[in-house]
């Protein structure tokens, strides 16, 4: 029988885009400040872990101030006595790439309270000479838990990390951003296989974070890839898409499957800084508290209650023109 101990809780949140702005005077500091904000939450609701759909910095290549930001955030929130109530039962050399193949909270080294699980976004991805993203220097240093990078671009393999808590099994897969035309075409071959839990594969809820186009941008021969719901996978449970910045889970959105064609449903966390002056971006943000109970779940919207206002608004002048002495002269 199921107990309140089997309760996994997980914060979702994507787009924190870091360093976004860092040199203006006024608003240099709003990213930083809403990051923070995102770990207070889940250490007050007491969560089990984090989850990061991607974009953690902005720039590919951030300056060492926004490093530095991030890195002081994460050690004052993740860092601590409190005990960790989960633990990752497959192969971690399977789930994680580069010289530490385990997660952090395993090292009897460093006192991790509160593990983050983060998949790379097309701000942050893997470039240059090694191949290395940002994330790969916060996993190095222990501070977050990297996975969902793919090693071919041609045949992608999806290994779940599996994470358990008491009588709750969670399968967790991440994409990190691949060029949507390329993704779309590895799911139109089949070229994307996703391996299963061997034994009692049913028990275990899927998750999956991307980061990818939802819909396509642009008009015409200009518009870009993107990925479809229905390509997505059957075998998952829930989807969390990163890179769209519009927050679409306020108010209960998110409740029903998305797909007509499959049961999942799509959390869409949306930024946590606006980065454009788009109608988007003014909507309130949130991140998802997430609970799932064997094989049932819920979700609550959790507002940001640090993120700078963004106000839209629509001004038609012909509405005007009396007042405002608009008349064209012939």
């Amino acid at each position: 029988m199921a107990t309140e101990d089997d309760v996994l809780r997980i914060l979702i949140a994507s787009d924190t885009h870091l360093g976004y702005g860092e040199k203006d005077p006024i608003r240099g500091d709003d990213s930083f400040v809403t990051f923070a904000e995102v770990f207070e939450i889940a250490n007050r609701e007491q969560v089990d872990m984090v989850l990061l759909a991607g974009d953690l910095f902005h720039d590919n290549k951030p300056s060492r101030r926004t490093m530095h930001k991030c890195m002081e955030i994460l050690r004052d929130h993740c860092l601590g006595s409190r005990k960790v109530q989960i633990e990752v039962v497959s192969d971690q050399q399977a789930n994680f790439h580069g010289k530490y193949q385990t997660v952090n909270f395993e090292d009897p080294n460093y006192n991790v309270q509160l593990p983050v699980f983060s998949i790379h976004g097309n701000h942050d991805d893997p470039a240059g000479d090694g191949g290395l993203a940002a994330l790969d220097i916060l996993s190095t240093a222990n501070l977050i838990n990297y996975f969902g990078r793919a090693g071919n671009f041609e045949k992608i393999a999806l290994a779940p990390v599996l994470i358990r808590k008491g009588a709750t099994k969670l399968a967790l897969y991440g994409i990190g951003h691949v060029r949507d035309e390329r993704l779309a075409r590895c799911f139109e071959r089949k070229d994307v296989k996703v391996a299963r839990p061997v034994e009692q594969r049913d028990e275990w809820f899927s998750i999956l974070a991307l980061h990818q186009n939802r819909l396509p941008r642009g008009a015409g021969v200009n518009a870009k890839g993107y990925i479809r719901e229905a390509q997505l996978p059957s075998c998952i449970d829930l989807v969390v898409w990163g890179h769209e910045h519009e927050c679409c889970i306020g108010g209960g959105m998110g409740a029903l499957p998305s797909s007509v064609e499959h049961e999942f449903v799509v959390l869409q966390p949306g930024s946590t800084t606006a980065t454009a002056l788009v109608e988007g971006e003014a909507k309130a943000k949130h991140v998802a508290l997430v609970s799932i109970k064997r094989d049932t779940w819920q979700m609550r919207p959790v507002p940001l209650t640090t993120v700078r206002p963004l106000v839209i608004r629509e001004v038609v002048l012909r509405a005007h023109e009396e007042e405002c002495d608009l008349h064209s002269e012939e």
